[in-house]
């Protein structure tokens, strides 16, 4: 059904090879028999947790990112480490890190492709709960600090542009709507 869409790889090239990221040009032949070049980034995947307390209220957490030159407000989140780490795994060491929680209930919500225009990233995200305090700690070279705020206030900040991050946003409505629906 879908073939006359389909590009097909004719070769590979790596071109730049970073701590996280992996830049690979490739030759392709488009449905139409011409060939063109896609540049793109191989990424190791990742993994993503939305923590609900028992009285709803989420728990973001509060970066600077250097790419957008801001601070953002997001679920906390991070790479997966190893191939073939579990992505639960990963959730579950990133809430701790960055949170210092952890959960008695995880639940997986989805799988998001970030950026299919160019990245071959899927992140995978779950909910939390059941969550007990403990303390953070985060990798030598992150700065965070975790906030508490009702669902509602975190759906708010998505429509006033304060939390822009597309699996915080994604997430956030995600859970948003499925309450409503079972409310």
């Amino acid at each position: 059904m879908d073939e006359d869409l389909i590009e097909k790889r004719i070769s590979s090239e790596s071109i730049f090879d970073g701590r996280l990221l992996h830049v690979r040009r490739d030759k392709v032949m488009l449905p139409n028999g011409h060939e063109t070049t896609r540049e793109w980034v191989k990424h190791p995947g990742a993994s993503a947790v939305l923590p609900v307390t028992e009285d709803g209220m989420v728990i973001l957490v509060r970066q600077y990112r250097y790419p957008v030159g801001r601070v953002t407000l997001e679920i906390p989140a991070g790479k997966l480490d190893v191939p073939g780490e579990d992505p639960l795994e990963c959730a579950k060491r990133e809430l701790k890190e960055e949170t210092g929680y952890s959960a008695e209930c995880y639940t997986k919500l989805f799988s998001l492709a970030t950026t299919v225009g160019f990245s071959d990233e899927w992140i995978h995200i779950y909910l939390a709960k059941g969550l007990t305090a403990g303390e953070d700690c985060p990798d030598e070279d992150e700065f965070i600090n975790a906030v508490r705020m009702p669902l509602s206030e975190a759906v708010d900040k998505i429509y006033d542009n304060t939390i822009i991050d597309g699996k915080t946003v994604t997430a956030l409505l995600m859970y948003s709507a499925r309450r409503e629906k079972e409310n």
